[in-house]
């Protein structure tokens, strides 16, 4: 099997290196919104959308123009990544993946990418990393890369530069180990598992929450764009940075432990986007609870449940095993002893007695083994070939792989 994996490291650049990394991400962020203006002129005019090639003429174009010959100053195939952005951004908006394509904006999400490994050298015993038009950068080398170099990544993030090395390597078709499991997604509790294993939210946000409100009502008397704006935004990142960062090493930690002892995963398939939705309502219709319903919705999006699922597919993946998606309807509500279904057998958050048969557990073990169940059931439908559509929301490697 191919395996893709990225490593990312951060970058230590010479000051002319910075200030060529700046021009070029501001130059891939031009190309980027120039095409963007340019084909939503053509649309307006009732002419069709121009394809990738059509944009690489037109980038052909533009570095030859005298107003923005400056375009020439960055290498060529990090622009033409910046078209092939737009166009993959058009494909996944047709697709109903994503929202229209908007334009970027300087200081949010600059990266430039080079897609040509014959002009990337890896020198990791020296710590270093060969970019065209930019020589030769050290990089803090934390662990090693494995596989053939495909392209490389340069973004910025906090005043803070870094790399990210996309390689492919063959490996062995993995045999997984463990049997399958079933897991509960919660606030309380962040996952539960079917076996009883539960583990604690981080609620990272959570923790940082006074002092991120601090940093924003400094940054908010201070007088835009001026050298404190600039000093207090930065701290404001920084405080965001963090949040995301210890978000993510802790889904990393529990996803790998429960990849790499399972064969098998079943998963509640959860609509975030309705779970997190507002209920302030309107003008008309004022929403009720609002309050409670806020602080709930931070607490379901500090989570992380998307990523956390995100990284449980291709981790699995990678260790022969499966995910398996179910509907979580009425899981935290069947009694799995005697299958009753009733909003009456969930006593309180925590607590599950069966009105029927008198069965009690945690109502988080409960919903666990119900997904567990509903996960066999799919995942047995569909490798004998009696269910093939996928549960709504399936991504790839997961019951596409079935079968």
């Amino acid at each position: 099997m191919l395996r893709l994996q990225a490593f990312k490291f951060e970058v230590m650049p010479t000051g002319e290196q910075q200030r060529q990394m700046r021009r070029f991400a501001g130059s891939c962020r031009f190309v980027f919104n120039k095409a963007l203006a340019w084909q939503k002129e053509r649309y307006e005019q009732g002419e069709s959308r121009l394809g990738y090639a059509g944009l690489c003429k037109r980038l052909t174009e533009w570095r030859h123009d005298p107003e923005t010959a400056w375009l020439a100053d960055a290498p060529v195939h990090p622009l033409q990544q910046a078209l092939k952005d737009l166009e993959r951004a058009y494909a996944n908006f047709f697709a109903q993946r994503a929202d229209f394509p908007r334009f970027k904006k300087k200081g949010r999400r600059d990266s430039f990418r080079y897609p040509d490994p014959k002009q990337i050298k890896l020198n990791q015993e020296n710590s270093r990393l060969f970019l065209p038009k930019l020589g030769w950068l050290r990089y803090r080398n934390s662990r090693n890369v494995s596989g053939m170099v495909k392209n490389v990544t340069v973004s910025q993030c906090c005043g803070k530069w870094f790399v990210s090395i996309q390689t492919e390597r063959k490996m062995a078709q993995p045999i997984p180990k463990g049997g399958a499991v079933g897991i509960d997604m919660g606030v309380s509790r962040f996952a539960t598992l079917s076996d009883g294993t539960f583990y604690a939210p981080l609620n990272s946000f959570k923790q940082h929450e006074k002092r991120l409100r601090k940093a924003q009502r400094a940054m908010s008397r201070k007088q835009k764009f001026s050298n404190n704006w600039k000093k207090a935004k930065a701290r404001v990142q920084r405080i965001h940075s963090r949040i995301g960062h210890a978000r993510r090493d802790y889904l990393h930690k529990i996803s790998t432990t429960i990849s790499q002892n399972h064969a098998m995963v079943c998963i509640e398939d959860l609509p975030v986007r309705n779970l997190s939705r507002s209920a302030a309502g309107t003008t008309e219709v004022p929403g009720r609870n609002v309050r409670a319903k806020s602080d709930l919705n931070k607490s379901i999006l500090d989570q992380g449940w998307f990523e956390f699922r995100r990284q449980l597919d291709y981790k699995l993946a990678w260790n022969g095993g499966w995910l398996v998606a179910v509907p979580p309807q009425n899981t935290s509500r069947t009694c799995p002893c005697c299958g009753h279904v009733s909003a009456d057998n969930r006593q309180s958050q925590a607590r599950f007695e069966c009105v029927e048969c008198g069965f009690e557990e945690n109502a988080d073990v409960v919903g666990a083994i119900n997904v567990s169940r509903a996960g066999h059931a799919r995942f047995a439908c569909e490798v004998s070939g009696v269910v093939r559509p996928p549960a709504a929301g399936t991504r790839r490697g997961e019951s596409a792989r079935v079968g």
